[in-house]
């Protein structure tokens, strides 16, 4: 065998699936994985020009892949009114104020990352922002609620008789006029008066994005939205021009947005745009084979599909059971249409009866169609009903897991749980259970709605509580799952649903050098120490495009 350019030796290797190999070493040569041998078969790898690299106890990892995340919309946040990590309402309001006086030339003060536990009932009111001086549209960290002022409410032309759309609905005062918070479809009344982020603003946060998701270990992903009509600025233009410019170094699948208002002439014009960008594109870079489908909202603000009433505050049933934004029998039809397109559908299913209308669909279009190499999946679980676990074996479905919300906190405990139905939390996020019933599983985080930190979800999903957090873990021991698992779901897992498991998300010979380097080693330390387990480098086709030693020197 060639001598290596790099040797990956001194460490333990996961290489996408079980326990980590012991005393092995990895070999690439250019841009591939050469060889994954014992450490006593070395010698002949090394050579003059070889670059040793002594993982000192470190763990060597396939590159995370995020399966459902909005880098581009993350990395706008970024750059605009970032609201991602304020302590409180006070905290929100007063950055906001500091953002708006410091860009006293922006027409609209924009941006996001509220959370919804930080304000009463979890819906901010208009007045709170009303002291600056211009409107200002802020979406909530879950991006399914938008924060505006009176401003941006007389701009639109919204009062209290305008009524709450079908896929969403308008807080109000006492005297029916808006409060300031809009929830789902109800913040796109703003469309036709908020300006439009630029293709050069969403260039930008794209290639802040990957830079933050490189330093994380995230060496490809799927974009959970582009191609839609809703958002301005579309995620396609800014890759396609970062490829075009030599500038996008992670891998992508791109999955199209079906607007909730269209029917199945969205499958042609889809398909047309797969085959058109694949003829433009290099297919190991950027593809969009992949329709995201959003068939409810969220449990905070009640919008989630469930299979029961939601209770009002004094624990009575309302009588109200969440939206199914795509009616059932259209659902069918359209995943039907859609895999014989040879499209993967990505779907967001968090209430249990959006996860039930789903998995119909997936075995709707499994009936019709016969087996497919579709790899249907259904994003978030927030909810699962007992009789569906088996049902995604079954019909060949993923479950694709944002595990950093599988825990007890505020917005959970707060807002959620004391208006679902008596035993829910038992339902919540039951990793566990799919995994006992042979179900695929996937990892994304849905950044810029939490944090894209890999380390920190496989953390929750080993544990069910958030770092630092001692107490009940979310749905009990059952459904906690072990970290091989969870390292697997992000990597080989995510690969999979990527359609990029043949070069990407192991370890093996001929595989791309798409490698992480993490330390401590998460599997030498306890259970509720994974979280300290960060990324010390990362390295997409054999090359170093992160290293934590290079930002240490920096930051001194």
């Amino acid at each position: 065998m060639a001598v290596a350019d790099v040797l990956f030796t001194g460490g333990r290797i996961f290489t996408g699936a079980g326990r980590p190999l012991e005393a092995h070493a990895v070999a690439v040569i250019g841009d591939r994985i050469a060889a994954v041998v014992p450490d006593d078969q070395i010698a002949g790898l090394i050579g003059p020009r070889t670059e040793v690299v002594d993982l000192a106890g470190a763990l060597l990892s396939p590159g995370f892949q995020d399966a459902h995340i909005h880098p581009v919309a993350g990395g706008m946040e970024l750059l605009q009114c970032n609201l991602a990590g304020s302590a409180d309402a006070a905290d929100s309001v007063a950055r906001v104020k500091e953002y708006a006086a410091a860009n006293p030339d922006e027409e609209w003060i924009l941006g996001g990352g509220w959370s919804m536990d930080h304000f009463p009932g979890g819906a901010p009111s208009r007045a709170l922002l009303d002291d600056i001086d211009r409107p200002v549209l802020l979406l909530s960290r879950d991006h399914h609620s938008t924060w505006v002022n009176t401003a941006a409410i007389r701009l639109a032309g919204i009062d209290a008789s305008t009524p709450n759309p079908v896929d969403g609905w308008i807080e109000r005062e006492a005297d029916g006029h808006p409060a300031g918070t809009f929830h789902e479809g109800a913040g796109d009344l703003f469309s036709h008066v908020r300006p439009p982020h630029s293709d050069e603003l969403a260039f930008r946060g794209l290639l802040a994005a990957q830079e933050e998701l490189i330093a994380l270990g995230v060496t490809g992903w799927q974009d959970a939205m582009v191609g839609a009509a809703s958002i301005i600025a579309d995620p396609i233009e800014a890759y396609r021009r970062a490829i075009r410019e030599g500038l996008l170094q992670v891998h992508v699948n791109g999955a199209q947005w079906w607007e909730r208002d269209g029917g199945l002439e969205q499958v042609a014009r889809m398909t047309a745009r797969r085959d058109a960008l694949a003829a433009e594109i290099p297919a190991d870079r950027f593809t969009v084979t992949t329709t995201k489908i959003m068939v409810d909202g969220v449990a905070e603000n009640q919008t989630a599909a469930m299979l029961t009433s939601y209770k009002d505050a004094h624990g009575h049933e309302t009588g109200q059971a969440g939206l199914s934004f795509i009616d059932p029998a259209l659902l069918r039809d359209a995943v039907t249409a859609l895999d014989a397109a040879g499209m993967q559908v990505h779907f967001h299913a968090l209430g249990d009866r959006a996860v039930r209308e789903a998995l119909d669909a997936v075995e709707a279009a499994r009936a019709a169609n016969g087996p497919s190499d579709g790899r249907h999946h259904l994003a978030h679980l927030q909810v699962v009903d007992e009789a569906e676990v088996p049902r995604f074996a079954a019909a060949g479905a993923v479950a694709n897991l944002q595990a950093l919300w599988a825990t007890h906190e505020p917005q959970l405990d707060e807002l959620t749980l004391p208006f679902l139905r008596d035993g829910a939390e038992a339902r919540h996020y039951p990793f566990g259970d799919l995994v006992r019933a042979g179900v695929a599983l996937a990892a994304g985080s849905d950044w810029p709605v939490s944090s894209a930190d890999p380390m920190d979800a496989i953390h929750v999903a080993v544990n069910r509580t958030l770092p630092g957090y001692d107490g009940e873990p979310l749905g009990g021991e059952a459904q906690r799952i072990d970290l091989a698992t969870a390292m697997a779901a992000y990597t080989s897992g995510s690969a999979y649903v990527n359609h990029r498991d043949h070069d990407t998300g192991w370890i093996r010979e001929g595989y791309l050098a798409n490698l992480v380097v993490l330390s401590p080693d998460p599997f030498a330390v306890p259970a509720k120490e994974i979280h300290t387990s960060t990324v010390l480098s990362t390295w997409i086709e054999g090359r170093p495009v992160y290293l934590a030693s290079d930002t240490a020197e920096e930051a001194a």
